[in-house]
């Protein structure tokens, strides 16, 4: 057992303060307020094992914003002169110290840790310096075209760095973007590419004509909430079709070309029309 994780334990014996559980490290306590009511010894609880501000092994009903090994973004509830304290949903908020933080970490920004168990202390902190545990020396779960849930992590000169499916790193390009994205966010994306050096160019849109029909979803959607017509055609500026739809000019010139064809729309001088 460890630290970080859940499991799924009995009850041995109701105290004044709680209730005790066994375990293979011995009898954990539960702490009364944590307790769901009506529990009784002998009921199995689901808890998660982290240690008390005082370094006691407790259990919790509360559920953290992660748990030992997970990518997460956390945000900065107070900085000392030995490192940053984040708010991850537990009474005792998770260490990062100065020497796993790739930035100086601020009182109120979010970032993105992994979190670890520092094996000298036997605590359980934030890291984050994430290239470590970011492996893609072996790429097997995801191939080229796969949906896969990103968690942005970093912005660089080219794009936003992302962990893939909290196993990956891969790369999302400026150029593919058309919808906000900030450190922090978790976005729906897809493989773009695999690369013979094994790094990963990343997409928030699929491609092909699964993109056209989602983009010819949106279109439509728009156009229905906007009393059947929209100031865009396939002249206007991209950052105007940015700013509306979320997507380049290119994916707007298909989409509205494949419903002109099938007679959902027409293309006016003003802009298109709902059928």
């Amino acid at each position: 057992m460890e630290i970080g994780k859940y499991y799924e334990l009995e009850v041995a014996k109701e105290v004044d303060f709680g209730v005790y559980l066994n375990s293979e490290l011995g009898e954990i306590l539960l702490p009364l307020k944590y307790v769901p009511e009506g529990t009784q010894v002998g009921d199995r609880l689901t808890v998660f094992l982290h240690k008390d501000s005082e370094d006691r092994l407790l259990a919790t009903t509360l559920e953290p914003k992660g748990k030992l090994g997970d990518f997460v973004s956390l945000t900065t509830k107070d900085v000392t002169p030995h490192g940053a304290f984040m708010d991850w949903g537990l009474e005792k908020d998770l260490f990062v110290p100065n020497r796993e933080q790739h930035t100086k970490f601020e009182v109120g920004q979010s970032y993105v840790v992994r979190i670890c168990l520092d094996y000298k202390t036997d605590r359980l902190i934030g890291v984050s310096k994430l290239n470590a545990f970011l492996s893609n020396s072996k790429i097997e779960a995801v191939s080229e075209g796969d949906e896969v849930t990103l968690l942005i992590y970093d912005e660089t000169d080219r794009g936003f760095l992302a962990v893939v499916n909290q196993k990956y790193g891969g790369l999302v390009y400026k150029s593919e973007i058309f919808e906000p994205i900030a450190i922090g966010d978790t976005k729906k994306g897809y493989i773009k590419k695999i690369r013979e050096d094994n790094k990963i160019d990343l997409s928030l849109s699929p491609a092909g004509t699964e993109a056209i029909d989602i983009n010819r979803d949106i279109i439509l959607d728009k156009l229905k909430s906007s009393d059947g017509f929209l100031a865009l055609h396939d002249k206007s500026d991209p950052a105007d079709i940015l700013h509306q739809l979320n997507m380049s000019k290119k994916a707007f010139k298909k989409a509205i070309g494949g419903l002109y064809k099938d007679k959902q729309i027409s293309i006016e001088d003003e802009g298109i029309k709902l059928l």
